[in-house]
């Protein structure tokens, strides 16, 4: 530890499921070290498409509050609380400081910031190498709930997936049609999981 160092004071943190926690242009108030819930973290292009890019769980970093505090910018992306959260919220210059002196603090963000990057390299390589149908199966899969339920609008699905709503419509309709799901009020019912498994393992 560095002499005169002092660790960075945290505020505690709360927000409950649907609170906005940032928007594009706006400034970065500090570092959120996450302890419980989920933040969906999207970007809106001008024709209005939304794109996932990627989820923020406890103990990871999110990549646009990293870049904004490093590089002194705003965001360029929304994030969305998806799970209720509780975690600590580390002021910009204290961030910044302990970033600078504190080798632990320092090898914690950076290596969360690493694997984060891996994440993007991998959402690169499924929109631009994976079928689509692969790609949807994916998110099927990792969106149901223990009753095997997808509760996500085709639109939600659609930024998922990086496509349009009318062509997740079309291969969700060929999907009923071979069995593989259900179409229902409260969501898509996933009927056959191994081989929606075998159509995700599909490049």
């Amino acid at each position: 530890m560095f002499e005169g160092y002092q660790m960075p004071a945290r505020k505690a943190f709360s927000a409950p499921k649907g609170t906005i926690l940032f928007s594009p242009g706006q400034d970065c108030p500090g570092f959120l070290r996450l302890t419980q819930g989920c933040i969906k973290v999207t970007l809106t292009g001008s024709s209005g498409r939304e794109v996932v890019l990627y989820r923020v769980h406890s103990g990871e970093v999110c990549l646009q509050t990293f870049t904004c505090l490093i590089e002194d910018q705003s965001y360029a992306a929304e994030g969305v609380v998806e799970e209720d959260l509780q975690g600590d919220l580390i002021p910009a210059d204290q961030f910044r400081q302990a970033l600078e002196q504190d080798p632990d603090f320092r090898t914690e963000v950076l290596t969360s910031v690493a694997l984060r990057f891996s994440e993007y390299q991998q959402l690169i390589e499924d929109v631009a190498l994976t079928g689509f149908d692969a790609r949807l199966a994916k998110v099927l899969l990792r969106l149901r709930d223990e009753a095997g339920l997808v509760h996500a609008t085709h639109t939600a699905l659609a930024a998922e997936t990086a496509s349009g709503r009318a062509y997740v419509s079309r291969r969700l309709a060929e999907f009923a049609r071979r069995g593989l799901v259900e179409q229902r009020p409260d969501g898509i019912r996933i009927c056959r999981s191994a081989e929606l498994v075998q159509i995700a393992e599909q490049k």
